[in-house]
């Protein structure tokens, strides 16, 4: 997120959102907040990967009826959020934290490439704004019950959830999406994972000082849903007929941002240690089961 368009978010949606920031004295000091955010996304890998593992993220179409719901207007696509930094940190912490053969190349990947096949994991972000034709939730479906894994992430509030569940019904109208229990094998599989905390994206470090929730840009009148929907972080999934979780969704809450500003000291290390412990235990688990 740059200075710039803070600025424009102001003068977009002024008022209410101005008159806290302006009451906010840390915003401006923050330099998490005025760092330049230009995603840089590699493309698909050419051939497959030599390495056990690849890190892959999921391109989609934006919803546009629910970016302009949420005055969501980020300037690029919304899978690319946090791409350039995100993925090499969390890369990087694989090869330090696992012995898992990673691949130093991630990649960007369509659901109607057939190359989807060769990678055990996608990563979605922003999953509240996708949009999927019924080809690419097809491919899903299939994707998910020959073995693959889902890494759902950042997305936030009870309108976003219920668009994200809308396309999920479309990969599978007849598996409920359940609560995935603190003493799950997914939260032990290589870490042990004791606290279950709000992990915080930037937009909430910086629109929201003292808070890990994300408040929405705006709302438009054809939203209903309170401020409370966004404070709680919830881990569900989709399980497969033996139990196995095929998808984990990280739910009011942004792993990405937390890999992304490791470095940055603004940025609390208690949330980044919980989100590689998190995200090591999430690909631990999809290549073991």
């Amino acid at each position: 997120m740059t200075t710039d368009t803070c600025r424009a978010w102001l003068l977009r949606f002024g008022g209410a959102l101005a008159a806290m920031l302006v009451s906010a004295p840390t915003f401006a000091e923050l330099a998490i907040c005025t760092t330049p955010q230009r995603p840089d996304c590699p493309m698909a890998l050419t051939q497959p990967a030599g390495q056990e593992f690849t890190f892959s993220r999921l391109m989609f179409a934006d919803n546009q009826v629910a970016i302009e719901n949420l005055g969501d207007r980020i300037g690029y696509p919304h899978w690319q959020a946090d791409c350039s930094e995100s993925e090499p940190h969390f890369i990087a912490a694989l090869k330090r934290l696992t012995r898992l053969d990673t691949n130093s190349a991630s990649q960007s990947i369509s659901l109607l490439d057939d190359r989807i096949y060769d990678y055990p994991l996608l990563y979605i972000v922003e999953a509240g704004f996708a949009s999927f034709s019924q080809p690419e939730a097809d491919n899903l479906r299939e994707y998910l019950l020959r073995g693959g894994f889902l890494l759902v992430d950042d997305f936030h509030g009870s309108y976003q959830w219920e668009e994200f569940e809308g396309w999920m019904r479309q990969v599978f109208p007849e598996r409920p999406i359940v609560e995935i229990p603190p003493t799950h094998e997914i939260f032990n599989v290589h870490f042990a994972i004791d606290d279950f905390i709000q992990i915080p994206g930037l937009r909430a470090l910086c629109l929201n000082p003292g808070e890990t929730w994300e408040l929405p840009i705006m709302k438009s009148s054809a939203i209903s849903e309170s401020n409370a929907s966004r404070q709680q972080p919830r881990w569900r999934g989709v399980l497969d007929d033996d139990g196995r979780v095929m998808a984990i969704i990280n739910w009011n809450m942004d792993l990405g941002d937390a890999w992304e500003h490791a470095d940055m000291e603004e940025y609390s290390a208690l949330y980044t240690a919980t989100a590689y412990r998190l995200g090591v235990n999430y690909v631990m688990y999809g290549m073991t089961h």
